[in-house]
Parts: structure tokens; C-alpha cells; sequence
């Protein structure tokens, strides 16, 4: 079960709290500073700084909130036109909860006869309802960049993590659909696209397991984790059968709309990669290394064996204590590997 609050609902929530209590301080220095207050309300900049440093944290927690529940209940459920209203919507009711809570500071800290309806249609309001507009249309922004780099590379880019190439140990798993080119031939080109994103979609829950979604490639996904959180708890191995049961639990509308129960096989491996940004005008997160490739021609060989899932002996050996049942294969050779290469295949328990 999906706990209350986990790392990924946090970091989202972290990341609004700051951006807007940060958006908030900036508007105090902009404003007490050599400015003067126009409407009825005055305040020092001292007063404004207490005021942005409460009223920072809790619009920051409503607005990642909110981002959650969009991300996790409507994206990709409701048409176009219809999230687009929800937004609008959401927009306005954003705006009255910042007033409600924006009064209900000022009244805690100094206290004035100003009703609710004059304090929102105070002289200045307009310019400040625009800027928190601003700020909200940039976060969200921020976020879906985020998301299209992956959870956590955004800042990481920023602070020039992936400039200059430098090696990581992180360990690689490839899925790819079974039986893909017969789907495709029977659902034709757009229900087959439709497919896949609801395969992907429901992806989605490896992150449980700290997996960071490195690619799409067609039919094909590549996750990887630091070798450290991958071990941790068998999340790479768990990741894979949560994934599993997620489309089992979806199979009655895979059935319905597709005539079909998407199974997807894996390949998973471990070793030292380099990671480094690349291109100039299309930037992207990448790793190179034996590793990558090595998973990859695991995961090839999961046809030929008629497994779900096949791992390397080194990454078997380095999981202790596995709760998982591993059944020895013969070493094999694999294309682009000098030496055959020891598989294990893995089954639930």
C-alpha cells in the first residue's frame, strides 16, 4: 500500500514549500524596500518578512498537494479540454485560499478592522493576485520539466552535476512488451500508442521502489537505481513484480480496450557507468558503460529461455538475504561479451 506521505510526495511538497515561501521573500525585498505601500494596509519590512515566511510554507504545501492529486489522479485520465478547466478552476480557488490565509496571518500578527472582501479588494491586490498567478504557472512549469528529466535530475543540472562525465555504480533493469509486433499488426498504429501509455503509466509505481525511469525507447523502458538503493530492500526486484500486479489489477480495462493482458519481460544487471549531460540543443541526462549493454542483452535472452525475468550472477550475489526464488542457468554467451556471462532466473515467492 501506497504510504501517506513517501519520498516522492515529499520531495514535490519540498519542492513547492520552497519555491513558494522563496516566491514570497522575494516579493517582500521587492516591496519593503525603498517602495511604499499604496493601499490602506502598511506594514514594515520586517512585518512583510514575517508574513512571507508563514504564508510561504502553507501555500506551498496546498499547492503540492494539489499538484499530487493532478498528477496522480487526472493527468492522462481526463481529456485535454477538461484539465485545462480543472486548472481554471483550481487557479481561482488558489487565489481565494491565499487571500483567506493571507488575512487570517495578518489578523494573528497585527490585527486590523478590515473586513475579508476589503482586504481582497485592497489597492494592490490585482498586482499581487498577478504575481502569485506567475509564480504557480513557473513552479508547475519547473515541475513538468523536473519530470521529463527525472525525479530529482532538475536541480541536479543546475548545480552542474552532470557537466563533466563521472562514474557511478548503478544497476540497470530493461522491460520490454511481449508479443509487441502482434499487437501492433492487430490494434494499428494509435490503439497500440494507447496501449503503451497506459503500460507506462502504470510504470509509474516502480518509483515505491526508488527506481528513476532513465528511458522510453518504443515498446521498451529502461530503469535504473544506485546500486545502493536498488539492493536496499530488494527494490529491484521488487519494482519489477509491483509493476506486474499493477497491470494484473488493471486487466479488466486492458481487456476492454484493448482485447489483451499486456506481460512485460525484464533483463537486469549491475556495474560502473559513466553519466554525463549531453547534446546542445536537445539536453538529456545519459549514461554509457559494459552495463547498460549487458542488461540489455539479458533481457534478449528472455525469449529464449521462456522467463520473465533473468539477472546476472554478479547482481545475484550481491542480494542478500533474497526472499526470491533464483534458478541457476547455464553461463551463456552474450553479443559484444568476450566471456559467457552466469543468468539466473527469478521467481516470486
Amino acid at each position: 500500500m501506497k504510504t501517506l506521505l513517501n519520498k516522492r510526495r515529499w520531495r514535490i511538497l519540498r519542492f513547492f514549500i520552497i519555491g513558494w515561501t522563496a516566491a514570497f521573500l522575494f516579493l517582500s525585498i521587492v516591496r519593503g524596500v525603498g517602495t511604499e505601500e499604496l493601499g490602506q494596509l502598511k506594514f514594515s519590512f520586517r512585518d512583510s518578512l514575517l508574513i512571507a515566511l508563514s504564508l510561504g510554507p502553507i501555500m506551498g504545501a496546498l499547492s503540492g498537494i494539489a499538484q499530487i492529486v493532478f498528477e496522480e489522479r487526472f493527468y492522462r485520465y481526463v481529456s485535454l479540454k477538461r484539465l485545462l478547466l480543472m486548472q481554471l478552476l483550481y487557479t481561482f480557488v488558489f487565489l481565494i485560499l491565499v487571500s483567506i490565509v493571507a488575512y487570517g496571518i495578518y489578523q494573528l500578527y497585527f490585527g486590523t478592522e478590515m473586513g475579508l472582501w476589503d482586504f481582497i479588494k485592497d489597492r494592490g491586490s490585482g498586482a499581487i493576485f498577478f504575481y502569485v498567478i506567475c509564480v504557480e504557472f513557473a513552479l508547475s512549469l519547473l515541475r513538468q520539466i523536473s519530470m521529463m528529466l527525472g525525479e530529482g535530475n532538475l536541480s541536479k543540472m543546475i548545480r552542474g552535476r552532470f557537466y563533466t562525465p563521472h562514474e557511478e555504480h548503478r544497476i540497470f533493469m530493461f522491460l520490454d512488451l511481449q508479443a509487441s509486433t502482434t499487437l501492433a499488426e492487430r490494434l494499428g498504429h494509435i490503439q497500440y500508442s494507447k496501449l503503451i501509455q497506459d503500460c507506462f503509466n502504470d510504470m509509474g509505481v516502480v518509483v515505491e521502489n526508488r527506481a528513476e525511469i532513465y528511458q522510453y525507447v518504443g515498446d521498451e523502458a529502461v530503469l535504473t537505481w544506485p546500486l545502493h538503493d536498488g539492493l536496499n530492500d530488494q527494490n529491484c526486484l521488487k519494482a519489477f513484480y509491483r509493476f506486474k500486479q499493477q497491470l494484473e489489477q488493471n486487466s479488466e480495462r486492458y481487456q476492454n480496450r484493448y482485447g489483451c493482458q499486456p506481460f512485460f519481460k525484464a533483463g537486469v544487471h549491475a556495474g560502473l557507468v559513466t553519466v554525463t549531460e549531453v547534446g546542445k540543443y536537445k539536453k538529456e541526462i545519459a549514461y554509457h558503460g559494459d552495463a547498460i549493454n549487458t542488461a540489455a542483452r539479458i533481457q534478449g535472452q528472455c525469449n529464449t529461455l521462456k522467463k520473465e525475468l533473468l539477472l546476472s550472477g554478479a547482481l545475484k550475489e550481491a542480494l542478500e538475504n533474497s526472499p526470491y526464488n533464483f534458478e541457476p542457468l547455464d553461463k551463456l554467451p552474450l553479443k559484444g561479451k568476450k566471456e559467457k556471462v552466469q543468468l539466473f532466473a527469478v521467481a516470486d515467492c
